[in-house]
Parts: structure tokens; sequence; C-alpha cells
């Protein structure tokens, strides 16, 4: 069989399953079944499928899980919900505040639950009719809602870098490392451009008076046992509304920052591996969470309440994380099995071929994968265009980014950024439409289009950027090879 034939054979059985709304893996494996009975020796392909869960099952996944864990640790003890309020009462005369707010909180979220997707859908159903009711025009509520899983996707904990790296068999630390200074400029372009449009023009999000009245109250600390008080102590001094807006940071953004830095500064300084990272990020998380728990039923500060803590948390914390990383596994084996159909078919090397016969420059060559990944995001997810595109242009010696000697962690960090922009593009961005669904009734997706455009801008921008200076993706792991 030609080898256009067989592309054409396998990529038309993904697409045409996903179609019709089967799941990812299930496609995959559709498509596996015939492309490993007709290019892999009829029913040896067939035995070869089950044999690749035990490729699966890798140690290099491992940070997956535990990164997944983390997040729902914080999530179901709602300790990420805690850290959005204190950050709303912390900048209560930012212009364009809950714009602000949606950004970090969306950051947090998505970071968390691994999928831009359901981000979008959550938070879109929390903040979007808040937003709207506060007079915020539907162009700027919107807008950062939809854009900042391009952060999380960037700034570790990132699930889906680390899915990257693992298939495409290389350095998670290097990875994760390259992507916080593309994300800190993304996250930097976002915050200027609401703050910005919103002091030039204040309609588009009026200033409001937020209740304010737990401000002025004393701020009284008592530390109680099960026996008797140890210390009550209470201050009323003329600077107890900016200690009352300040204490709520303290306490739940600080302890979210420690689990970072253990996270990230224990690879960067070669304390521990990515999977080694991952799990002292859960024992951060967990310390963290013990501690609200401490602080709800020992230390008590007016207008401040601890986060649940209890084994029913962490229980339900760890059913979801095994529901994503079963699917995640399923991913994975028929990814594996789907690279090993196309090299045999001849596909993988076909297409390699009438690439190079363009005459492309690397340069070209990254600018077409980037432009496939933007048109795919029309109607797939990210993991969907991750491993459909893997096999052609990362994995194994015969890759587009092999032959081409293009840097593979700078790659890496373009794809991950041309992927969340490829959700966000008119006019079939899965975002947009995601967005539509839950806002309300009277938002037209025109204006769901609008308010994605300023953000898809800088997006863009800061991947041209990073097009033209590689060193803003490559400086920073080089410092840790």
């Amino acid at each position: 069989m030609e080898w256009y034939l067989a592309l054409s054979l396998m990529l038309g059985t993904v697409c045409t399953t996903m179609f019709f709304g089967l799941p990812v893996a299930i496609a995959f494996f559709t498509a596996n079944i015939i492309g490993t009975y007709l290019f892999i020796s009829g029913d040896i392909g067939l035995v070869m499928m089950p044999m690749e869960f035990n490729n699966a099952i890798k140690f290099t996944f491992a940070p997956i899980a535990m990164f997944l864990l983390m997040g729902e640790i914080l999530l179901q003890t709602g300790v990420a919900f805690k850290a959005i309020g204190s950050i709303d009462r912390l900048i209560s005369r930012v212009p364009g505040r809950l714009a602000v707010v949606s950004i970090v909180g969306g950051t947090i979220f998505s970071s968390l639950s691994g999928s831009t997707i359901a981000n979008t859908a959550i938070l879109g159903s929390v903040l979007l009719p808040d937003m709207i009711k506060r007079g915020y025009k539907p162009t700027i509520a919107m807008g950062p809602i939809m854009a900042v899983g391009g952060i999380a996707m960037l700034i570790p904990p990132s699930a889906l870098a680390v899915l990257l790296a693992s298939l495409a068999e290389q350095s998670v630390a290097q990875l994760l490392i390259a992507g916080i200074v593309p994300g800190i400029l993304m996250a930097f372009g976002f915050f200027a451009y609401v703050i910005i449009r919103c002091s030039i023009n204040p309609e588009l999000a009026p200033p409001y008076s937020p209740d304010e009245s737990a401000l002025d109250e004393p701020i009284v600390l008592t530390v109680n046992t099960s026996a008797r008080t140890l210390l009550h102590w209470s201050y009323e001094g003329r600077h107890r509304r900016r200690i009352n807006r300040v204490l709520p940071f303290l306490l739940y953004i600080l302890p979210l920052l420690i689990i970072f830095v253990v996270v990230v500064g224990s690879i960067l300084f070669k304390i521990a591996s990515p999977a080694e990272s991952a799990a002292l990020g859960v024992l951060a998380a967990l310390g963290a969470c013990y501690f609200f728990k401490l602080f709800k039923n020992i230390i008590k500060i007016t207008g401040i309440d601890g986060a649940d803590f209890s084994l029913k948390d962490i229980w339900k914390a760890l059913m979801e994380t095994m529901k994503i990383n079963t699917m995640i596994l399923f991913i994975i084996a028929g990814s594996l099995v789907f690279s090993q159909a196309l090299a045999n078919s001849g596909a993988t090397n076909g297409l390699l071929n009438s690439v190079m016969k363009m005459n492309m420059t690397p340069l070209m060559v990254v600018i077409m994968m980037l432009l496939v990944l933007l048109f795919l995001g029309a109607f797939m997810d990210q993991v969907s265009m991750l491993l459909l595109t893997l096999p052609f242009f990362l994995f194994g010696s015969s890759s587009l980014q092999a032959v081409f000697n293009i840097d593979v962690i700078w790659l890496m960090v373009l794809m991950l950024i041309a992927m969340e922009i490829s959700l966000l593009t008119p006019p079939f961005g899965l975002l947009l439409y995601v967005m539509k669904g839950v806002a309300p009734n009277n938002v037209t997706l025109g204006q769901v289009v609008i308010s994605a455009m300023p953000f898809i801008i800088i997006e863009l921008m800061v991947l041209i950027l990073l097009i033209v200076f590689p060193e803003v993706a490559t400086w920073l792991p080089n410092k840790i090879k």
C-alpha cells in the first residue's frame, strides 16, 4: 500500500471515530486494530497491542499522576477556592478586578485540572455570571477565562508538558523549566492588557464597591485547645483594614507558592528528578492542607476561615486522580501502537521524504508544524492533537525534528503554545463554543470571538518572540543541564 493511502487510512479512522463522539482512547485503538493487522504481520500485530501497556507504565509517566493528585487535593479541600477569594480581597482597587482574578484563578484551576476545556467550562459558569451582573462587558469578561489555559500549559506543574516530554523521550525537567519564562511573559501580557484597557475605558469593567464591612472589624487572634484558650489578642488600630486585606493572601497564597518552590526548586537545583519533585509536591500539598485544618480548628482570625481537610477529601482526590490516570494510560498505550503502525506502514518515512523534496529550511518546517497544530485545534483537544502529530514531529530518528536537527525543548514549548492558540482561533476553536455554551443566552458567538482576539494576539506575540529568540525558552533549561 502506498504511504499516503496508509496515512489517510490511519488518520481518517481516528478522525472519523472522534467525529462520532467516541473517546480519544477508543479512536486510537480502532485505528490500531486496522493498522497493526495490515502493517505488522497480521495476527502478530494484534498480539503486540496488549504488550504496549507495559511500555505505558513507565517511571517517566509518574509525574503526571503525582501532579494530578496534588491538584485534586487542593481542589477537593477547597484551598484553591480560598486562594482565589483572598486574591479578590487583596486587589479590590485594581481596574478590571474580576478579570484579573479570573486570570489568576484560571491559571490555578487549569494547571490543577490539566484540561483547558474543562477549566473554561467551570470558570465560565462560576465567574462569568457574577462579572456580567456587576456590569462587565462580555468582551472583557470572557477573554481572560478562555486564555489562561496557555499559561497553565507552560508553568509547572503542567501535566501536558510532562506527557509531551515523556512520549517524546526527552527531559521532563528541562521542558518544565523551559516553560517558566514564556509563561511569565504571557501572564504579564494578559495582566497589562486587562488593566490598561479597563483604565482607558472604565465602562468595560465598572468599578464597584464590594462589601468591605469585614475589613473594619477588629483583628482578633485566638488560639484554642480542646481544654482552654491559650491566646486571645485583639487589634483595633487604624491599619486594621490593610491588615485584614493582606492576611488572607499571606495565609492562602504563600503556602501555594511554597508548593511551587518545592516542585520547581527541587528540579532546578537538581535535588530531585521530576517524578520525585512531583511526589514532594504532593507531600507539600498535604502539609499545606493540614496547616489550614489546624488553622481552622485551633487558630481563629476574624473574617478568615480555614479550609476543610478530611480523609473523605483525600479519598475523593485519589478517586478523581485514578479516573484521569486510567484514561491517560489507555491514551498513551494507544498512541505508542499508533506510532509503530505508522512507521511500519511507511507513512512516516513517506511524509518525511516528501517534506525533504520541498527543500524547506528548519524554520520553515517549524512554522509548518505549528500551522498543522493551529488547524487541528478546530476540532480536537490538546491531548488528541499531541498524540496524532507526535509520530511525525518528535518521535524517533525519522521524525521531522530529528532529521532537520531542531532544538527539541524549544520545539516542544512552541507546540504547547500553538496548541492553546488553536483552541481559541475562530471560526472553529473549541473554547469559543465551550464559552458560548456556558455564557448567558444574550451573549452572541461574535462577542465570544471578539473577547478572545486580544488574547490570541498576545499569545501569538509570545510565540513569534520565541521563534525569533529561541533563547527565551532555552536559556533557563540549558543552565540545569
